[in-house]
C-alpha cells in the first residue's frame, strides 16, 4: 500500500517552482512565499463533495481540471495574478489509476497559469477536495464585490447558461451537439487574463459561479444598489437558444451555475477600456433590486441560484 508521502511525491509534487515567488514548496511544514512589495495576497478556498459538486462517475483528469479551475476564477474575480495553491484531498480508498488521472488534469491547468502546488493533506473518508488558492494584486487595485455605483453599466465575459445545459444533458436532457456544453460544465477556463485586464477598470467584478441571478445579487446587495439586465442583450450560444426554444426554459441560462464566467460593472467613462469579448447585459440603478427587461417589459427578479443549504 502506497503512503500519505509517497502519494504526494508520485503523484503531486512538481519537478520545479513555476513562478518566482514561490521560495519553499512541498517538503516541509510549511511553504514559503514572497510578496512583492506594494502588493496584497488574495487567499481563497473551496470544496467540491462527490454526489453535492460532481457526479460519482466524474473523469478524474476533468475533476482535477476543474477543481483547480473554480479556484483560479475566484481569483480572476478579484483581478489577483494566481501564484500558488493547496490541495486537501480526503479519499475513500487509494485508487493510483485514479490519482493519475485526477494529477494530470490539475497540474496540467496550474501549468498553463504558472501556479505551483505548494502542500495540503491527504486523509481518508467520503471522497472531498478541497483548494486553498493565493494570488497577488497590487494595493488598492483589488476588484470587489462592494463598489458599483449608480449608472456603471453592466456587462459578463463569454456565454451565458452553457455548463448549465451540460449538467442538463448530465441529468437526461437529449440534445445532439452535446459535446462542447458538456465541456464547458466539466472543464472550464478561469478568465485570469480579463480579470488583470479589469484592474482599474472595473468599479465591481464577480464570478459565475452559482448563476447569473445570483452572482450579480451579491453585487447588488454589497454595493446597495439595484440593476435591469436585457434579455435580447445576453450572449447565448444557440444551443441554449435552442434549449430554451425547446424547454420554454428561460430560467435555466439565468440561476444555472458552473460558468465561470466573469460579470462586472464599468464606468460609463471607462466602458471603451474593457478587454475583447465582453457584452454588455444591463445598468446598475438606484432603485433596489434585479429587474430583467425582456421584450420591452419589466419583470422583477429573485436573486436565486445554487444554495447548498436552501
Amino acid at each position: 500500500m502506497i503512503s500519505e508521502f509517497s502519494l504526494i511525491d508520485k503523484f503531486f509534487k512538481q519537478k520545479k517552482h513555476l513562478n518566482e515567488h514561490t521560495n519553499l514548496g512541498i517538503g516541509d511544514d510549511c511553504a514559503l512565499l514572497s510578496i512583492p512589495t506594494g502588493y496584497e495576497l488574495a487567499i481563497t478556498t473551496d470544496t467540491m463533495v462527490e454526489n453535492v459538486h460532481f457526479f460519482a462517475d466524474a473523469d478524474p483528469a476533468q475533476l482535477g481540471h476543474k477543481l483547480l479551475a473554480v479556484n483560479l476564477s475566484d481569483l480572476a474575480a478579484m483581478g489577483a495574478k494566481p501564484i500558488a495553491v493547496t490541495l486537501a484531498l480526503t479519499l475513500p480508498h487509494i485508487d493510483e489509476n485514479w490519482l493519475r488521472q485526477f494529477s494530470s488534469g490539475f497540474l496540467e491547468l496550474a501549468r498553463q497559469f504558472s501556479v505551483d502546488l505548494i502542500g495540503g493533506d491527504t486523509t481518508q473518508g467520503a471522497l472531498t477536495l478541497t483548494v486553498q488558492a493565493m494570488g497577488i494584486v497590487p494595493k488598492r487595485q483589488a476588484l470587489k464585490r462592494s463598489t458599483a455605483q449608480i449608472g456603471d453599466v453592466i456587462f459578463m465575459t463569454g456565454n451565458l447558461g452553457d455548463a448549465g445545459l451540460g449538467l442538463k444533458i448530465k441529468q437526461g436532457y437529449r440534445y445532439e451537439a452535446a459535446q462542447a456544453a458538456l465541456e464547458r460544465f466539466h472543464t472550464p477556463m478561469p478568465q485570469i487574463g480579463k480579470g488583470l485586464a479589469l484592474r482599474g477598470v472595473a468599479s465591481a467584478c464577480i464570478d459565475i459561479s452559482d448563476g447569473l441571478l445570483s452572482d450579480l445579487g451579491h453585487i447588488l446587495k454589497q454595493s446597495e444598489v439595484g440593476a435591469c439586465i436585457e434579455w435580447e442583450k445576453l450572449p447565448l450560444s444557440s444551443s441554449v437558444k435552442a434549449y430554451i426554444a425547446q424547454t420554454g426554459d428561460t430560467l435555466m441560462p439565468l440561476i444555472s451555475g458552473d460558468d465561470y464566467e466573469l460579470c462586472f460593472t464599468v464606468p460609463s467613462q471607462f466602458v471603451h477600456c474593457i478587454p475583447a469579448n465582453c457584452t454588455q447585459i444591463g445598468t446598475i440603478e438606484a432603485q433596489l433590486g434585479l429587474r430583467l427587461l425582456k421584450a420591452g417589459h419589466i419583470e422583477t427578479l429573485t436573486a436565486t441560484g445554487y444554495e447548498h443549504f436552501s
